[in-house]
């Protein structure tokens, strides 16, 4: 017999991964932005999957002389505020995607603070990953 409360949970995590990715989708603004967008949030997604959350978000502020890196960091920052608010982890509210200083504190003080929240964060973390990335590659199939 499966447990209700997981498959909720589970169903409500899949749909918040879904959104945000949405949102992050909609940076993109041309084929070639959302061919951008592909590869930046392929090469996350490589980083996150291979080294962790903090490697990630470190690819990231290392990319900051791109205009779709800062977007991307605002999409994750986004997505980590929405499922604190959801289930309520607690956190600050989300820092300033621009200081990554500041981004990097609030990763290791609150996301991975404890082994069952960094592996709850990374799995939803990827699967929005994914979907934006899927979701670029549709945009940018439309043309």
């Amino acid at each position: 017999m499966s447990n209700p409360v997981a498959t909720t949970a589970s169903a409500n995590l899949d749909r918040l991964a879904a959104s945000c990715a949405q949102d992050m989708v909609k940076i993109a603004q041309s084929a070639k932005d959302a061919k951008e967008l592909d590869n930046l949030v392929t090469k996350t997604l490589g980083v996150l999957q291979e080294n962790g959350i903090y490697a990630a978000i470190l690819f990231l502020a290392a990319q900051a002389q791109t205009d779709k890196a800062p977007k991307v960091l605002e999409g994750i920052l986004n997505f980590l505020d929405r499922m604190n608010c959801e289930f309520r982890f607690g956190w600050p509210d989300q820092p300033k995607a621009t200081v990554s200083e500041e981004v990097l504190r609030y990763i290791s003080d609150h996301v991975v603070v404890n082994l069952e929240r960094l592996l709850l964060v990374k799995e939803t973390l990827e699967q929005m990953l994914i979907y934006a990335r899927y979701g670029a590659r549709a945009r940018a199939a439309e043309g």
